[in-house]
């Protein structure tokens, strides 16, 4: 490809000639049409064969918040419509801008992730001269920053709430519920529970596979499978529901059978029907909102309010590691050793005899 350029004095020419050939090298003037939409589903397929179909899932919903017409090819698209090379930051910055008008901080930040991802990856095929992305920062206030972690229901709002599940009318949601709660469970982890995975007997239930958009997969991480102990309580309705369906099928189910199925007994519980659920005891116990996901992390923190090992918590809630657990709960952690405190004057003082 020849380019010519001009300058008002031979000295300018050379210049804008330089600069062209700088362009050049930085692979500007590419031929290359690849459109962002096109590249982000390549990407896409590329990430199929690396992660999970839920990562994946999710992989795709964030990016669509950016590229609409990843999920619906009619859907107007005019960063995905836009050749890679051509991207600037501006575009971005004016994207991440309309993002945050309408989702929340945690989600801006995955998409601009995402986006960042995918230009990481042309950058390295030399598709892209530059990672537009890279400039562009999402940044918010501490208090929005925190909200992500999800909120720990105080005492009076858990007793209202077993009480409310304890008279539910479906007692599949309300124990699968009471379970997130009570064995800092995903809602994924609950759903794919099996007969074979809870001993009555011992009082422990194992996480061997999660249920989620309609598939059964491995546990999100290798920690993640993990054998929990079950309360007492919560023990106790466990053996009275499960006679509840010895009494229903007219014989126990089968150790293969779910815990908690759906109207179809072939399969799991509707993901989405425990969320509902708690959503509408909730409006009408007067409570604040509560995610499902914050009756997981109502347990953790609970147990670390009790005393419970930093290793321990993150050992039952399945963490791939200890420093997960401590950038969840490092707000709580840091309350609670404010008690710890050494005087070197007690340290002198003689002690008293037993």
């Amino acid at each position: 490809m020849r380019i010519s350029v001009y300058g008002v004095t031979a000295q300018e020419a050379e210049r804008l000639a330089r600069e062209v050939k700088t362009r050049a090298e930085r692979g500007q003037f590419s031929r290359d049409k690849t459109t962002v939409a096109g590249f982000a589903r390549a990407w896409l397929e590329r990430k199929a064969r690396e992660v999970r179909p839920n990562t994946l899932d999710a992989y795709r919903r964030e990016l669509s918040l950016a590229l609409p017409s990843l999920k619906d090819s009619q859907a107007p698209d005019p960063l995905g419509a836009r050749p890679l090379k051509d991207v600037t930051p501006g575009h971005i910055r004016e994207l991440v801008d309309e993002l945050y008008g309408r989702y929340s901080l945690r989600t801006v930040r995955w998409v601009r992730q995402k986006l960042h991802a995918i230009f990481e990856e042309a950058l390295h095929l030399e598709l892209v001269f530059r990672n537009p992305v890279a400039p562009v920062k999402v940044k918010g206030s501490r208090d929005q920053a925190s909200a992500k972690a999800g909120r720990a229901l105080e005492l009076h709002e858990v007793r209202a709430l077993l009480s409310a599940l304890d008279a539910h009318s479906d007692p599949r949601t309300a124990l699968a519920l009471r379970l997130m709660l009570a064995c800092g469970l995903r809602l994924g982890e609950a759903l794919g529970l099996q007969w074979s995975d809870i001993d009555l007997e011992a009082g422990v239930l194992t996480v061997r596979r999660a249920y989620s958009a309609g598939r059964i997969t491995q546990p999100k991480t290798h920690t993640s499978a993990r054998t929990v102990p079950i309360p007492a309580q919560t023990l106790e309705r466990l053996r009275a529901y499960r006679a509840w369906w010895c009494e229903k099928l007219g014989k126990c189910p089968p150790v293969e059978f779910w815990v908690f199925p759906g109207n179809s007994l072939s399969k799991p519980l509707d993901y989405n029907a425990p969320g509902h659920a708690l959503r509408r005891i909730v409006a009408k116990l007067g409570i604040p909102h509560v995610r499902v996901h914050d009756l997981r992390h109502s347990y953790g923190s609970h147990l670390l309010a009790n005393g419970a090992p930093l290793e321990l918590v993150s050992e039952r809630m399945g963490h791939a590691n200890a420093n997960i657990t401590l950038g969840v709960y490092r707000h709580l952690l840091q309350h609670e050793r404010q008690g710890f405190v050494i005087d070197p004057e007690d340290l002198l003082r003689p002690r008293a005899q037993a």
